[in-house]
């Protein structure tokens, strides 16, 4: 009996447990793929051997639909609880190699806004046993370096529709601008308004970026250059190539004689959010989403983890 669970593990990767949890929630081989940054086909390679690690079918497969098996329901009860105790196992041993405190990492995308910074100072003077490291993550994978635990919570910009994440805090709603070249019709404008700017070519982030987020950033009907980073895109601005929208603080921050900000007329305001992954929740996450909190920002819609 030993001998053949010994066996049954041997070899056991966790890409395959990690495919198969994300499987189950998406319930769609091409979602998970793009999820887990791997192919469909990979997906299936890495269900199919942890089928035949187990002994049997854990998914039902059919052109239209993916579905659990009665075995892949009781799998999947009794391997998230494991997997989160292993995760959590793994984060104690590196905070205490890190020390009583350990380290958390916040990720930013483009400029850390000054309510962040000042978030991190007032959790370094309340923890001052836990080192804080800001980790710029790419325009272009607002969601990557969390889900892959290069970073611990991330502010990104909304919106957020992520089935695996928790949004936290919700801050810095600002009013949004056009970024143009000195010679674009634009620049000459006060204001413009939104049903205009949707005329134009506007930068938008490349993938993998989802969708829906990519086109809340470029809400325009002319396809732009996609970009992976804030630079890229103004570059291409600079360049006449088209348009980009900036909130006003990261447009004064980013300011340039090539490139003029003309503020957008009617459209909804730019928001920053603290996430994090549902199985990444910790102390120092929860404490640093406070952190935030007592800055003033907007709860609504926050899941906080006292």
């Amino acid at each position: 009996m030993r001998r053949g669970r010994a066996a049954a593990v041997a070899g056991l990767e966790l890409r395959e447990l990690e495919c198969f949890l994300v499987l189950a929630e998406e319930l769609h081989f091409g979602r998970t793929g793009e999820r887990l940054y791997v192919s469909q086909s990979r997906v299936s390679q890495l269900v199919s051997a942890l089928e035949r690690r187990v002994g049997g079918r854990l998914v039902h497969r059919t052109s239209r639909r993916v579905a659990l098996t009665p075995l892949g329901e009781r799998f999947l009860a009794r391997l998230r609880p494991a997997y989160a105790g292993l995760r959590d196992a793994v984060e104690d041993a590196r905070a205490a190699a890190l020390g009583v405190g350990g380290r958390l990492r916040i990720g930013f995308q483009g400029t850390a806004d000054t309510l962040l910074t000042a978030a991190v100072r007032d959790f370094g003077a309340a923890r001052p046993q836990c080192a804080v490291d800001l980790v710029e993550i790419p325009l272009a994978d607002p969601f990557g370096a969390v889900r892959e635990g290069v970073v611990d919570a991330a502010v990104v910009l909304l919106p957020v529709e992520e089935p695996d994440l928790v949004l936290g805090p919700v801050f810095s709603r600002r009013p949004q601008t056009v970024a143009v070249a000195r010679d674009h019709p634009f620049a000459s404008r006060a204001t413009v308004p939104a049903a205009e700017v949707a005329k134009a070519p506007l930068v938008t982030a490349a993938p993998p970026a989802p969708a829906y987020w990519r086109a809340a950033h470029a809400p325009s009907a002319v396809p732009g250059p996609a970009v992976t980073t804030l630079q890229e895109g103004l570059t291409q601005v600079a360049a006449g190539r088209a348009g980009m929208l900036l909130c006003r603080p990261t447009a004064a921050y980013h300011r340039r004689a090539d490139v003029v900000f003309v503020p957008v007329e009617g459209l909804a305001e730019s928001a920053l959010g603290l996430v994090w992954h549902r199985d990444g929740e910790s102390a120092a996450v929860s404490a640093f989403a406070r952190a935030l909190a007592a800055r003033g920002v907007s709860l609504q819609d926050t899941e906080v983890v006292a």
